[in-house]
């Protein structure tokens, strides 16, 4: 039979965690339902365990923190990953496990629809697209909810997955993880809504936005080296084409420190560029190894999990 774990990291949920925790159970009844509480001061640890969950704490603040504790803690077939905030839909999580098992894939992403403003600020929105542009235009166009929390994952995807974030940049890792090495992905619209009376959201939006930004940048350097240095190199050379242009039609070089400045910085750019084919057979090597990590995992089985029992 196929283990099924939901994961919900929780960070002061009490208002929604036991009815995350009920729908859960009445959705995929035979799984298993974790509670990860990440320092909480209120009561969302007692409220967990009374709703059904089995409950553990992550000392560590941040919920890449919590996402890496429970990813090497938990041993199951398929992992449900879903916030504790009550704002997705219990009832679409049979329908996505479902997608990953008949299609034998790796991670089923639930992109988020809603006409709720509240629940989807135009500023999060915004955000979410201008991220998920950059990052479909960098590691592919595959997924057109960059930020969502609702994922349906393999066993290999969870056990290959490097864990390196530490806030809610972990969803951007989550998704170029699965790109990079280029693994089986589906994505399913699932409903979106507000969060329950007395719940308020821990994200924000510049703050959470910009260490989002920032991992993207990292991530564009760890994975597309060449790329990245290559950037560099073209932007550190541009001051001396036009201290060329004039050389060539006058024999002439008029802005002798403008020179040595550009030769300087066209010095740097090449060492740039020599430094991202280094780390571009550097990056090559490490995928490999990621891919054969990946590869030493069973895939998940052809045969549909029993999600009725």
């Amino acid at each position: 039979m196929t283990k099924i774990a939901v994961l919900v990291p929780c960070y002061n949920e009490e208002a929604s965690i036991a009815k995350v925790v009920g729908d859960f159970k009445t959705a995929l009844p035979g799984a298993a339902i974790h509670v990860y509480d990440n320092n909480s001061r209120d009561r969302t640890v007692e409220i967990a365990r009374a709703a059904g969950a089995v409950v553990r704490t992550e000392p560590l603040q941040g919920k890449g923190n919590v996402v890496r504790r429970m990813f090497a803690d938990i041993e199951a077939d398929i992992y449900v990953l879903v916030d504790g905030d009550d704002t997705y839909d219990a009832a679409s999580a049979p329908r996505m496990v479902r997608a990953l098992a008949e299609g034998t894939l790796d991670m089923v992403n639930g992109a988020r629809v809603t006409t709720i403003q509240k629940a989807y600020r135009p500023g999060h929105r915004f955000g979410n697209w201008l991220l998920t542009s950059m990052v479909s235009w960098i590691f592919g166009s595959r997924f057109s909810d960059l930020l969502s929390g609702y994922r349906v994952l393999s066993r290999r995807y969870v056990k290959s997955f490097p864990a390196l974030a530490a806030g809610f940049e972990t969803e951007t890792e989550l998704t170029v993880h699965a790109l990079e090495l280029r693994m089986p992905t589906a994505e399913i619209a699932t409903p979106y809504k507000d969060r329950p009376v007395g719940s308020v959201s821990k994200l924000s939006t510049f703050r959470d936005g910009f260490r989002i930004l920032w991992t993207i940048i990292v991530l564009v350097k760890e994975e597309r080296p060449m790329q990245f240095f290559s950037l560099l190199a073209a932007i550190s050379t541009a001051l001396i084409v036009p201290i060329l242009i004039k050389f060539v039609q006058t024999g002439l070089v008029p802005r002798l420190p403008t020179a040595i400045l550009s030769m300087g910085l066209m010095i740097l750019g090449f060492l740039a560029l020599a430094c991202g084919l280094i780390l571009d057979t550097v990056t090559r090597g490490r995928r490999e190894m990621k891919r054969m990590r990946y590869l030493n995992i069973p895939a998940p089985g052809s045969s549909l999990p029993d999600i009725t029992e």
